[in-house]
């Protein structure tokens, strides 16, 4: 386990100086319009397997009550929903922008009654403890201010026996594999971004958090200082993804 314990993410931030949990709000409102194109673009795709799988860790335990944390434009929530068919999921977000697209996308579903949305901070969840069968989280914990704090909430509202199941990107250990995507991530996809949604820092800011977020066993180690146990851990596309999970 290396000894920041997070810190280096937590110290990656969109625009600069000043707390981070306040700039990725802006980010996101800002890039809310067109983020579900630029995560399509930027994945070709695949991150729809990538969820796909991580619905599979859960699908064992049957949830009843789902927390979809940092849930952005809803696209796992609505996920979790089709394939699990839980009595509810709750998504909470810190982007009014990001939540206005998942809302929209709901109502379009006509999964009011399945889905609802909340703004707040998973710093300080406004759920109480062991309230939740599951607990999701996808490509938002390197957006955290606090990575052990937010660990600790999310351990909070799960129910015994409940599971974390988180869905985070990562950097591949293939030197080669490294090389392309370096290139890509540091230079294809701020252009991209740029043009799409006119926010380059927000698509320079992407690659440098998951070089910085904590990965593998690190990330694991975190799950278990909160409590978890039963940790682990798969790499999924060449390692650019990985889903780690917890039991509470």
């Amino acid at each position: 386990m290396s000894d920041d314990g997070g810190a280096r993410v937590e110290q990656v931030t969109p625009y600069g100086e000043g707390a981070k949990t306040e700039q990725v709000r802006q980010m996101f409102d800002a890039i809310a319009p067109a983020y579900d194109f630029m995560n399509r673009a930027m994945t070709m795709g695949i991150d729809i397997w990538w969820r796909r799988l991580a619905v599979k860790r859960l699908k064992p335990l049957k949830p009843s009550q789902i927390l979809d944390v940092a849930t952005g434009t809803g696209d796992f929530a609505i996920q979790l929903n089709s394939s699990l068919h839980p009595q509810h999921i709750t998504g909470i977000d810190l982007s009014q922008g990001m939540l206005d697209e998942a809302r929209r996308k709901v109502k379009e579903k006509n999964l009011e009654n399945a889905i609802s949305f909340e703004q707040g901070d998973c710093m300080a969840l406004p759920m109480a403890d062991k309230s939740f069968d599951a607990v999701t989280v996808a490509f938002g914990v390197r957006n955290f201010e606090h990575l052990q704090q937010g660990y600790q909430e999310m351990a909070r509202v799960l129910r015994p026996g409940g599971m974390l199941c988180v869905l985070e990107l990562s950097t591949p250990t293939n030197r080669l594999i490294r090389w392309f995507y370096d290139i890509y991530t540091l230079h294809i996809i701020p252009w991209l971004g740029s043009l799409k949604s006119g926010e380059k820092s927000a698509y320079r800011y992407l690659p440098q958090s998951i070089a910085a977020v904590p990965q593998g066993d690190d990330m694991l180690q975190l799950m278990r200082n909160a409590g978890l146990k039963n940790t682990t851990f798969r790499r999924l596309t060449l390692g650019v993804c990985t889903i780690y999970t917890a039991l509470k």
